[in-house]
């Protein structure tokens, strides 16, 4: 009843990051292959999941079947193409991949930077006060992920530059070596498109758009349109904001640009489901963190039903 056919039908659009081929037990906020598939299954056999590109267009012409859903990545994770792709080939599921095109091919994102470093130093205690970042026990699993956090989220907001700077001193801080290959290579991308995947933009270097000028922030919205065209000699008609919280992370002349630049449809995080309504240059996404199919299935239910009280 929430989610019928028709004109009055709900586009649940769900998100995911990164999907490791094994858990990681101090990193356990990224699932795992297991994890990936169970969530898939459970999702399959409640909705009726759409390509992208298929559920936006039937959104505008308010054909949609019910229950329909739409799964999307962010960033461009190596293991996107590694370990999630054959499970969603496996189950005949469709999804889109935003990616930020400067880290393709070698790259690393700041937050990635952090997180490897502490998650690998090899001290008890992690001084990271002379950048005004504080001093970090390292001593445990819960100890290291509250220090990542601590760290991730005293940065995030920073202008571009002090990020960057301050992540690389992170790592020389922690002294440890750095990964170069957490995100896709181009031929990866390649054979994603290849295999019926949708690919979008999601910026070059993944600022958060309201925090630069907003003709920067709008020739990173193109760049990384115009390289993935070149890149997949096709047109990208899908964008996905940086952090993506409406009003926080970008503007509404960050929404204006990105509907001058002629995308057929940009997605947000903020909670919800789209329907016939919805602007289609902020299209709401939502993905429970629920471990079980009772509680993910009823928050699914929830984020539903809080469009519906809101309607």
């Amino acid at each position: 009843m929430l989610s019928p056919e028709g004109r009055n039908g709900l586009l649940s659009i769900l998100i995911f990051h990164r999907v490791l081929a094994k858990r990681d037990p101090v990193l356990d906020w990224d699932l795992d292959a297991g994890e990936f598939e169970e969530r898939l299954r459970w999702l399959r056999s409640w909705f009726n999941i759409l390509p992208l590109d298929e559920a936006v267009t039937r959104l505008a012409q308010q054909s949609l079947p019910a229950r329909a859903a739409a799964i999307t990545f962010d960033d461009g994770y190596a293991d996107n193409f590694t370990v999630a792709l054959p499970i969603l080939q496996r189950l005949g599921v469709s999804a889109t991949f935003f990616i930020a095109t400067g880290y393709l091919d070698g790259g690393r994102m700041w937050n990635d930077t952090i997180s490897h470093s502490v998650r690998y130093c090899d001290k008890a205690r992690l001084d990271l006060s002379e950048i005004g970042l504080g001093v970090h026990e390292l001593g445990s699993p819960e100890a290291i992920r509250r220090a990542i956090g601590s760290v991730v989220a005293g940065l995030k907001y920073r202008p571009p530059e002090q990020r960057s700077a301050a992540a690389d001193y992170v790592a020389r801080v922690a002294s440890c070596r750095l990964p170069d290959d957490l995100m896709m290579r181009s031929e990866d991308l390649r054979a994603m498109r290849r295999a019926g995947m949708v690919i979008g933009a999601h910026t070059v270097t993944h600022p958060i758009l309201a925090k630069v000028d907003a003709d920067v922030a709008r020739q990173e919205v193109l760049d990384s349109k115009l390289y993935l065209e070149g890149l997949l000699q096709e047109r990208v008609g899908f964008f996905a904001y940086p952090n993506g919280k409406p009003a926080v992370d970008f503007r509404v002349e960050d929404v204006q640009a990105v509907r001058a630049l002629g995308f057929d449809a940009a997605v947000t995080t903020a909670w919800g489901a789209a329907d016939a309504g919805s602007d289609r240059m902020q299209l709401p996404r939502f993905t429970p963190w629920d471990r079980t199919r009772l509680r993910f299935g009823a928050r699914m239910l929830g984020n539903m039903f809080s469009h519906a009280r809101q309607g």
